[in-house]
């Protein structure tokens, strides 16, 4: 799973109806729910991570198997062994494959050779484990997908990609609000059109962050300085300060929208703390939720 893209819309709805159902599980007491007992995923890490490697970590010991943190550096990889002959080795060892890399193109390279079930954890174009909690956290607030409208405000970056081909996949509606120098790619927004024709979504893609949030069930954002784009960070500023999200904002959007945010946040930026703090922000839920849905991910993909 490198994009979601790999997914139908039954595919992803079978996954977050196993993470609720995980959860609730997980709320009742049983804590470990050994559907991979005995099977090992191999975690690689390019990128640091907080929400990523313990979610993963955790999820794989309360599903009974054992995960594995492997630094990039601290692999051959490090020393100049090719990516390929990395998968190759690593599909003798383990049962599965999560990285979090700087660049898609390597986490292409790992599947195209590995034996075993490969995950993005998060690639320079894409989020797709972040798009599947989200959704589940959308779920539990709204009790449906089905044209929900979501607004995401802010940069075109890898959430945003995701959220795109997520949402289209489903059938809820999206509005994205970029800067123009900082739209999703193309290849991308044709994805998300041609999920969209098949489930009747609807795509806005507007520079207005108010057009966009205007009667949305969900307001999302995310930095707006990604990690690897730091040199950029004194043009950003100034480029995305109109987008940030704020009570102001927020009060375009229904009565009863929620607010999300990937994490980490840069309070401040992106988003006030009368927003990220509020009752309408959902922010804390939806993290616990990337436990849950790459629970249900990891059981669909290493034991079927």
């Amino acid at each position: 799973m490198l994009t979601l893209q790999e997914l139908t819309k039954e595919d992803i709805l079978d996954i977050i109806s196993l993470a609720y159902n995980l959860k609730l599980e997980f709320y009742s007491g049983k804590r470990i729910v050994p559907l991979l007992h005995g099977k090992t995923l191999a975690m690689i890490f390019q990128k640091p991570s907080t929400r990523t490697r313990i979610s993963f970590e955790n999820a794989m010991y309360q599903l009974g198997g054992y995960a594995l943190y492997l630094s990039w550096n601290e692999l051959q990889l490090g020393r100049g062994e090719t990516i390929a002959d990395t998968a190759r080795v690593l599909s003798r060892y383990v049962d599965g494959i999560m990285a979090r890399v700087y660049s898609h193109k390597d986490i292409e390279e790992l599947a195209k050779y590995s034996t075993v079930p490969v995950i993005n954890g998060l690639s320079d174009l894409h989020h797709p484990c972040q798009a599947l909690s989200d959704l589940l956290t959308i779920w539990e607030k709204k009790r449906r997908l089905e044209g929900i409208k979501l607004a995401y405000v802010g940069d075109g970056n890898n959430v945003c990609n995701s959220l795109l081909i997520a949402t289209t996949k489903v059938g809820m509606n999206i509005a994205v609000a970029t800067p123009k120098k900082y739209r999703p790619p193309d290849q991308v927004v044709k994805m998300a059109e041609e999920n969209a024709a098949e489930s009747g979504s609807e795509i806005v893609l507007t520079e207005d962050p108010q057009e966009a949030v205007s009667g949305a069930d969900v307001v999302y954002t995310d930095v707006w300085i990604s990690m690897g784009f730091e040199k950029e960070a004194e043009e950003r500023m100034k480029v995305f300060k109109p987008y940030q999200v704020n009570s102001q904002l927020m009060e375009r959007a229904k009565k009863d929208a929620i607010f999300m945010h990937c994490l980490p946040a840069k309070r401040g930026l992106e988003v006030t703390d009368e927003v990220i703090d509020g009752p309408r922000s959902v922010v804390w839920d939806q993290a616990e939720n990337r436990l849950h849905a790459q629970k249900a991910l990891l059981a669909v993909l290493l034991r079927g």
